[in-house]
């Protein structure tokens, strides 16, 4: 009972120790009140690790920095779903579909916190639906997030028959049954290429890219990383390209460089 008891504490050191590093590392801010949710899933590495308490796995993390991305996946929150907050896959329809067809269709897109992917094969399933042959399109989407794991979920296409729940026939035809779940179809994940980032990192990739989506990303940063990296993503936006962010974040005023032009979407203006 005791180390039970031991292993359900979490000390006021330990929670502060996960809480800047997890800051410092990724540039997410937990706030001071989310202790119950560091215990419940920071509890799951405790497990596997064997140890009989977060003090013991603070002291780890500071030994062995191999767990520090293990500590980032499991407070990392992958909530997601296809066609999440339908309008921007509408504007991009209806706004960025003619604009790229008109500038030559050649055409790059990134999904910034990709997640197990259902955002950048919305992204994909949308192209397919409007650009009519694709092989005549020079098209690619980049898809990145931090966690290893829900990257190789991504990377699988597959996902709980769930998941096609309220999608319109003509998305359902992306999709073919896999061993009790869905498998997304080729023609979908040939357009989307996966790659793991910290976006408080380097970023290799050059751009320019013609839309950013980054939604339900920087609602856990605090405001000056929010800041910077908002600027970060403009500079790698073409002239005129477009910057998505999720509809319960905030950005104030248009930041510098970016013009209000659709609920939560901003474009380039200089």
């Amino acid at each position: 009972m005791a180390e039970h008891d031991e292993l359900r504490a979490l000390s006021p050191d330990a929670y502060s120790g996960i809480r800047s590093l997890l800051h410092e590392v990724a540039g997410i801010e937990l706030g001071a009140r989310r202790q119950e949710l560091v215990k419940a899933r920071v509890a799951k590495r405790l497990r596997a690790l064997g140890l009989a308490s977060f003090d013991e796995y603070v002291a780890r993390l500071a030994a062995d920095p191999a767990e520090v991305p293990q500590m980032v996946d499991v407070l990392t929150t992958n909530k997601t779903s296809f066609f999440r907050e339908p309008a921007h896959f509408e504007f991009v329809a209806e706004h960025g579909i003619p604009r790229w067809r008109s500038a030559g269709r050649r055409l790059r897109l990134w999904s910034a916190g990709c997640s197990s992917g259902e955002e950048p094969y919305s992204l994909a399933m949308t192209l397919l639906a409007h650009i009519g042959d694709s092989a005549a399109w020079d098209a690619r989407i980049l898809a990145t997030d931090i966690s290893p794991r829900v990257l190789d979920h991504a990377r699988a296409g597959r996902y709980g028959s769930g998941a096609l729940w309220g999608l319109p026939a003509s998305m359902k035809k992306h999709f073919e049954a896999c061993d009790g779940e869905v498998r997304l179809r080729d023609p979908v994940r040939e357009l989307v290429q996966f790659a793991r980032l910290n976006l408080l990192g380097e970023w290799p990739m050059r751009g320019p890219f013609d839309a950013i989506f980054c939604r339900n990303v920087m609602i856990y940063f605090d405001a000056p990383t929010r800041s910077e990296l908002v600027q970060r993503f403009r500079r790698h936006l073409a002239p005129e390209g477009w910057l998505f962010v999720g509809h319960c974040e905030s950005l104030g005023p248009a930041p510098a460089g970016l013009r209000a032009v659709a609920p939560a979407t901003y474009v380039r203006c200089e």
